[in-house]
């Protein structure tokens, strides 16, 4: 065990909030669709899978340039976003809690099987690195640092839309009051769709920054699934905000514990944190009763 303040331990604060940039833009699009359409996506972390996938199809496969590879990514999961809800979604919004989970835990598996069948279970990658700087003898990522950059940047970005477009009025709107808003107007099955299109969107932003950083393979979404629930439940489902202060949170006790200890009981302390949190305060830190 060390956890002696050294430069050793601060460079373990630096780095959580750097992961942290990475949770905080994993749980942005679930949070969004939870907020508006009150459906929680069991397998985001899979649509997040499928866009990294694309990546590396349109990266290593076709031999497109890389941000090309990532725009189509993005775009990608945008689609599958929009379908998932037109074909899984819509037609169970009616349906008790349950069926919903029931149904998107299918799309869970066969998205895995998809993957499964059509890349193999073996690891890939798109052979890009961005290298690391070094600060006073500490060592960060680059590719993290290009993450909680954008991730800041696409929580400003649709913040922005949400507050200065009429799509994103009407989404907000939708999200205070499901029943009033049809009956001024507004269509709500379009919003549904566009804000799953939306949050589709933001999980392919995440898959690309993630195939920066991790290999891909078809069951990635076991290794971040947990963790993105995790930070959604802890900031309240639905709050954006305080899925950012939730993943800073939960970024900082992975990342001390694990120097402190190992990284085994990094993401055992978190956990532990998340349960306690919940005996207190089960709509968690922002969330409402």
């Amino acid at each position: 065990m060390n956890c002696s303040p050294d430069i050793f331990l601060l460079e373990a604060v630096l780095n959580g909030v750097l992961l942290a940039g990475l949770l905080a833009l994993l749980s942005l699009g679930l949070n969004l669709v939870f907020g508006v359409i009150d459906v929680i996506w069991i397998c985001y972390a899979e649509v997040v899978m499928i866009g990294m996938y694309g990546v590396y199809y349109f990266h290593n496969e076709l031999g497109l340039a890389l941000l090309v590879a990532c725009a189509l990514g993005v775009a990608l999961t945008a689609v599958v976003g929009g379908i998932l809800h037109i074909i899984v979604i819509r037609p169970l919004l009616k349906a008790a809690p349950i069926n919903q989970l029931l149904a998107t835990g299918g799309v869970l598996v066969f998205l895995q099987a998809s993957a499964t069948m059509a890349f193999g279970v073996e690891f890939r990658n798109i052979g890009v690195s961005l290298g690391s700087i070094s600060v006073l003898d500490m060592y960060f990522s680059n590719a993290k640092i290009v993450t909680f950059i954008i991730a800041l940047l696409a929580m400003a970005g649709l913040a922005l839309f949400l507050k200065c477009t009429y799509t994103g009025m009407a989404i907000q709107a939708l999200r205070q009051d499901r029943e009033v808003m049809p009956l001024i107007g507004v269509n709500s099955s379009r919003i549904y769709t566009i804000t799953s299109t939306i949050g589709g969107g933001l999980a392919g932003l995440a898959a690309v920054l993630m195939t920066l950083q991790f290999d891909i393979y078809p069951y990635i979404g076991l290794q971040f699934g947990p963790l993105i629930f995790l930070v959604c439940v802890l900031g309240g489902l639905g709050n954006l905000i305080g899925g950012f202060i939730a993943a800073l949170i939960i970024a900082q006790l992975i990342t001390l514990g694990g120097s402190c200890f190992s990284t085994e009981w990094g993401y055992a302390i978190a956990f532990l944190f998340f349960i306690v949190v919940m005996f207190i305060r089960p709509q968690g830190l922002l969330g409402k009763k």
